[in-house]
């Protein structure tokens, strides 16, 4: 019997989190799922990007959001540009909706102005965008090596952010394969 341990956790989490995002079918404990579907949000939603041009732009105001708003230390103007009507947030660490997210960036990038998420990986399917990023400058939050972030960010159909998960987990100081962790 295996221990779960915050390691293994966050490592099922993150995988499971791009998994669905790429359509992968999650084996478990070798029973495949008799008709695999993957993850797409939801296909009847007017908000499910149906184009390609759809979704890159989802990613560009995802990725733009994200940025302007933690490496530019813009949150206010993020949210003009890039908010929808609602903002439903899943950190348990901050409030629902754009004033708290505000309010949430603004202190936290007062208390470290030297925080900076480098955004690595997008990812979009439907109405969702995937981000794998590694957020530094912000120690003790992000640890000194930095922090590896899955973000996932749920879009309208004019491609404003509504909705926001995270996952976050500190960079190993070791690696028994050498391979980079973002």
């Amino acid at each position: 019997m295996k221990v779960i341990t915050p390691v293994r956790a966050l490592a099922a989490a993150v995988l499971a989190a791009l998994s669905m995002s790429l359509g992968l079918v999650v084996v478990h404990h070798g029973d495949a799922q008799a008709d695999p579907v993957p993850f797409s949000g939801d296909r009847g939603s007017a908000a499910c990007a149906r184009s390609k041009h759809q979704l890159e732009r989802n990613k560009r105001n995802v990725v733009a959001f994200y940025t302007m708003s933690f490496n530019d230390k813009n949150p206010r103007r993020a949210v003009q540009l890039y908010g929808g009507d609602e903002y439903i947030q899943h950190n348990p660490l901050a409030a629902n909706g754009f004033d708290a997210f505000i309010a949430f960036v603004e202190s936290f990038t007062a208390a470290f102005p030297d925080a900076h998420i480098d955004i690595r990986r997008v990812f979009a399917e439907c109405d969702f965008v995937i981000t794998h990023s590694l957020a530094t400058g912000a120690v003790p939050v992000y640890t000194e090596l930095g922090t590896k972030l899955v973000d996932i960010f749920r879009v309208d159909k004019h491609g404003k952010v509504v909705e926001h998960w995270d996952v976050a987990a500190a960079i190993s100081p070791t690696s028994a394969n050498g391979n980079p962790e973002v």
